[in-house]
């Protein structure tokens, strides 16, 4: 069996550690004669995986008490829609950072379901090279909270702080955050916010699964008329099954934390991997001339690196080659062209390594 290096925004690579052990004990869990597929939800076994994972994000995230942790469904996207639904009780508009595709998606839902929004900043004038300074910011007079993504997945722009969400008279609003392509990555101090959302499938576990951390006082703003399953106090009380929840990618998120906790050593160790994987990759690519990217560099991402060629017309060769020499998914989003690399938490720093190799093979043969 021969496992390639793979670069995919997403689903993404998974660690081979976690899918081995995934495979050792996928027949019969922990001598109970069944996969964790076939399990109930209810039942003792599973009950006991899913806090378990919950207990190690929580001591990964160094997550306060005065926060609870929901195992949900429907994609990030869904909470698009979930968040003005949760947190528009009270009235208020909802307030945005629109600083690429992920953003506008959420600007666009909570406009389709309530109408007027407000967007406190935007990156659009600059093209999406560098986000909003903070002094940019500005809330409307009735923001009930101000909604941004951390890390854009697609264009790699990456916000290298954490906004203030304070409207004009200095009063200040939650502020709610999708980390989908980011969580995990480095440590987080999750009280500067209301809620952070994410999607399973870059750095938590497979896809099928969506982490929703909020804050206890933001349980009872939700509108009446929001749908029963979309409600963060309706999934707190049913220790996120309302329904019956994606069991087995809360499973496989389970053993990744277990992973990050026992043998990365933690999310001060996995940043500082990143880190030297965000640096190398942007190194070869600043230090050539056939491969360039268009981000200002304090806000360039170290979960997606997004690159060009001087010449176009070798796109489809380079990712032919990439693909021959084992190295996938190199293809940037269809908007936006050109090649991406997601470097996320399970991609090694081997894969890195190769792929700077290939990049400089391919520049000196081709460029």
């Amino acid at each position: 069996m021969t496992r390639h290096y793979n670069f995919c925004a997403g689903p993404a690579a998974l660690p081979t550690a976690v899918l081995e052990r995934a495979r050792n004990e996928l027949l019969d869990y922990h001598g109970c004669g069944l996969s964790v597929m076939e399990m109930s939800h209810r039942g003792e076994d599973f009950v006991a995986i899913a806090k378990q994972a919950e207990a190690d994000l929580r001591e990964l995230l160094a997550i306060p008490d005065n926060y609870r942790v929901l195992f949900t469904q429907g994609g990030a996207s869904l909470q698009f829609a979930a968040v003005p639904y949760n947190l528009l009780g009270a009235g208020g508009r909802a307030n945005f950072l629109h600083t690429g595709i992920w953003g506008k998606k959420a600007i666009a839902e909570a406009r389709h379901l309530f109408g007027d929004v407000h967007v406190a900043a935007s990156s659009e004038e600059n093209g999406h090279s560098a986000v909003p300074r903070q002094e940019e910011i500005v809330l409307s007079d009735d923001a009930a909270y101000l909604h941004y993504t951390a890390n854009e997945t697609i264009g790699g722009l990456a916000f290298d702080y954490i906004p203030e969400a304070r409207r004009p008279d200095g009063s200040e609003v939650p502020l709610v955050c999708d980390m989908s392509s980011s969580i995990l990555s480095a440590p987080l101090d999750v009280s500067k916010f209301g809620v952070i959302y994410a999607g399973a499938q870059k750095n938590i576990g497979p896809a099928g699964l969506v982490v929703v951390i909020v804050r206890d006082d933001l349980l009872d703003q939700a509108r009446d008329d929001m749908p029963t399953l979309f409600g963060y106090k309706a999934l707190s009380e049913a220790g996120s099954m309302v329904n019956t929840p994606a069991t087995y990618s809360w499973y496989l998120a389970g053993l990744v934390f277990d992973w990050l906790k026992s043998e990365v050593g933690g999310l001060t160790a996995m940043d500082a991997i990143n880190c030297r994987k965000a640096a190398r990759l942007y190194a070869a690519i600043d230090g050539s001339g056939l491969y360039a990217n268009p981000i200002t560099l304090r806000n360039r991402s170290r979960m997606n690196v997004p690159f060009v060629l001087a010449d176009p017309s070798l796109d489809r060769l380079f990712l032919d080659e990439a693909e021959a020499a084992g190295l996938l998914n190199l293809k940037g989003h269809r908007s936006v062209g050109g090649m991406r690399a997601s470097l996320y938490n399970a991609v090694p720093e081997a894969a890195v390594e190769a792929l700077i190799d290939f990049m400089a093979d391919f520049e000196k043969r081709r460029g």
